[in-house]
């Protein structure tokens, strides 16, 4: 009785999500049992004050509201529903936080046992807490993400789990519905398209799904691809491992990058770059955008931002003019990493409830 309802469950959930969408376009057959959240089909937010200020059109891909808050969910789909196909038991990810979340919540509605390795004390609670509640074997190592890997690498080699990371082309698969989705919106593909750069699967993933829809005659040309990295940790711009990579934006505080390889071919094949930002910038970046657009992206999301702020000012200024369209991907929602804004911010003691002290604070605001 518990096996029919969860068909029944696959079924009815089928109707919606990327592979329902782009089903043709990803590797799943007939009898592939798809498991999903009805993820995808996520905003892209045309920036008004953003386009303003750096002097082109910019759109913002609101990845944070998918259904674990992330992008993650797009290659987890297909990811986990290919794994429940080859007859998977498990799951396991190495994660600096949104993949565990999603691991945790694809594996719940699979059926199945989740296992996370996450690196000890580097994991924002937003991200946690996700994986926690959604019943993941959470282990915590002494070490980072990139040690992690290596052990997720072990276990899945000897067949006890199905890896779920970006080694895992599934996930790869499942993360280019998004370029998809911008070329469906705008018509066309970008001229230029700059995202966050930790383990680089997602970047290789956009860019495959630009290439597809060009060869398909629905996009005429292929975006600039710019991954922008954190200061302190940013193998890919300085070409070697960070042996210890450091930074607020903990998504993409990885230093030995899995997708480093293939990151950077489509980089190059595209004409892009690898930019770097420093933390300051980050929160700055993220401030700005919440405050100014109204859209709220952890730290890593906002990477972005701050790269074209740079790009804006500096050598990469030629790229950028009126007829010029950027589209930023925003990976993760506000809400993923909340103690990066509460430890800005300090509780007022409260007033008299009265409508003149009330008045009275208003106006010195």
């Amino acid at each position: 009785m518990q096996d029919e309802s969860k068909k029944a469950c696959v079924v009815e959930a089928a109707a919606s999500g990327v592979i329902s969408r782009y089903r043709d376009r990803l590797p799943v057959g007939e009898g592939t049992p798809i498991i999903t959240l009805g993820e995808g089909s996520t905003p892209l937010v045309f920036a008004p004050r953003l386009s303003d200020r750096i002097g082109g059109r910019v759109f913002i891909k609101c990845e944070g509201l998918n259904p674990t808050g992330s992008f993650k969910d797009r290659g987890m789909t297909v990811a986990v529903s290919k794994a429940i196909e080859r007859g998977a038991q498990g799951l396991i990810c190495a994660s600096t936080g949104n993949t565990s979340a999603s691991a945790a919540a694809y594996a719940a509605r699979a059926g199945i046992r989740c296992a996370v390795i996450l690196p000890a004390g580097k994991i924002a609670s937003g991200k946690l807490v996700q994986a926690i509640a959604h019943g993941a074997r959470i282990i915590s190592v002494d070490g980072n993400f990139d040690e992690a890997l290596r052990i997720v690498r072990e276990l899945g080699d000897k067949g006890e789990f199905a890896i779920v990371n970006s080694i895992n082309p599934d996930r790869i698969a499942g993360q280019k519905t998004a370029a998809f989705e911008v070329v469906d919106e705008l018509g066309d593909a970008p001229d230029i398209h700059i995202l966050p750069l930790g383990n680089a699967g997602n970047l290789t993933a956009y860019a495959a799904g630009y290439a597809e829809y060009r060869q398909l005659g629905k996009a005429r040309g292929l975006p600039r691809m710019i991954g922008i990295q954190a200061e302190h940790a940013a193998p890919v711009f300085h070409r070697r491992v960070i042996e210890r990579p450091e930074t607020v934006a903990s998504a993409i505080r990885i230093g030995n990058p899995a997708g480093w390889d293939a990151a950077q071919r489509a980089i190059d094949k595209s004409h892009g770059a690898v930019e770097i930002v420093t933390d300051e910038e980050i929160l700055k970046a993220q401030s700005w955008l919440a405050r100014t657009e109204g859209i709220f992206v952890e730290p890593a999301s906002a990477a972005p931002v701050a790269g074209l702020f740079r790009l804006a000012k500096g050598k990469r200024s030629d790229l950028i003019s009126e007829n010029v369209t950027i589209v930023c991907t925003c990976t993760g929602h506000g809400l993923k990493d909340p103690e990066i804004i509460s430890a800005r911010f300090s509780q007022a003691a409260p007033v008299a409830a009265t409508l003149e002290a009330v008045r009275e604070v208003i106006s010195r605001s």
